[in-house]
């Protein structure tokens, strides 16, 4: 039975993948397990040699319809990886380069709402002797709590010599063909989120990446910028509900093959 993650909206309806993409989806795994299966095995080997620990790394992600599943990857962490995330939080792109919006009550620019009413669009908060109207407040605290959802590290210390290669060339995304075939992915959809992450987006306005299938590739990472805003992931998530469709999923395929040799962004 399917586990289902527990703080999941109450209203929230539950994604069938459609038998056409189904189909396509076993198909595309099979055939690329088969192809790469020499590659798979070279990567095993080398990830044993480097370190100790299982050659596949197991995770909970919360998928489609707010499912839970054991989400698999090559292992590119040390051993302990997960107990030394705190210690980087300071570390995290996502805050690093919004650390200027991160920062409520200084260098405050001016309401749009207001400058279009001429006047106040909202009741005006005095905090920490600044003086900010609610609805400007309120959206700071809403890019805050994004910028807090994700978390990147660059030049992730915690990652070894063969994860930093396997991770550059997006191999480490192997094994999650498996779970393409057992269901709990599709090739094309948005990424599934660890449980810390998913937890913050239960919101009826962030809710909507979890209308559409869990896929290894998506809108998200065939973006032009080299590393995308915590605010502009969550966008194309919820745009990939809404557009999702053969059309589509056949130009995000076609375009994540040259982000496969973009090397510099997949360092991140």
């Amino acid at each position: 039975m399917t586990e289902k993650y527990k703080h999941q909206p109450e209203s929230f309806d539950t994604f069938r993948i459609k038998n056409g993409k189904r189909i396509f989806d076993i198909v595309f795994a099979c055939l690329a397990l088969v192809i790469f299966s020499p590659l798979i095995l070279l990567i095993s080997i080398l990830i044993k040699i480097e370190s100790k620990g299982p050659v596949i790394y197991k995770s909970k992600r919360i998928g489609t319809g707010y499912d839970v599943f054991e989400f698999y990857k090559f292992r590119s962490m040390k051993i302990g990886a997960e107990r030394e995330r705190s210690r980087l939080s300071k570390m995290n792109e996502y805050l690093i380069s919004h650390k200027d919006k991160n920062d409520l009550f200084h260098n405050i620019e001016e309401c749009p709402d207001c400058a279009k009413v001429e006047g106040t669009c909202s009741p005006l908060l005095y905090i920490d002797g600044v003086e900010i109207c609610e609805n400007l407040y309120l959206k700071k605290k809403r890019e805050i709590l994004l910028n807090n959802t994700f978390f990147k590290v660059k030049n992730d210390p915690r990652v070894t010599r063969v994860g930093r290669l396997i991770r550059a060339t997006n191999l480490d995304e192997l094994p999650q063909f498996i779970n393409v075939i057992k269901g709990d992915m599709s090739i094309v959809g948005n990424r599934p989120l660890p449980l810390y992450e998913a937890e913050k987006l239960t919101t009826d306005e962030w809710a909507y990446r979890f209308l559409a299938p869990a896929g290894i590739t998506g809108l998200w990472q065939i973006s032009k910028s080299g590393f995308s805003y915590a605010e502009e992931r969550i966008r194309l998530d919820n745009k990939y509900s809404l557009v999702a469709g053969p059309w589509t999923d056949f130009k995000v395929v076609l375009k994540t093959i040259p982000t496969l040799f973009n090397f510099k962004k997949n360092l991140y």
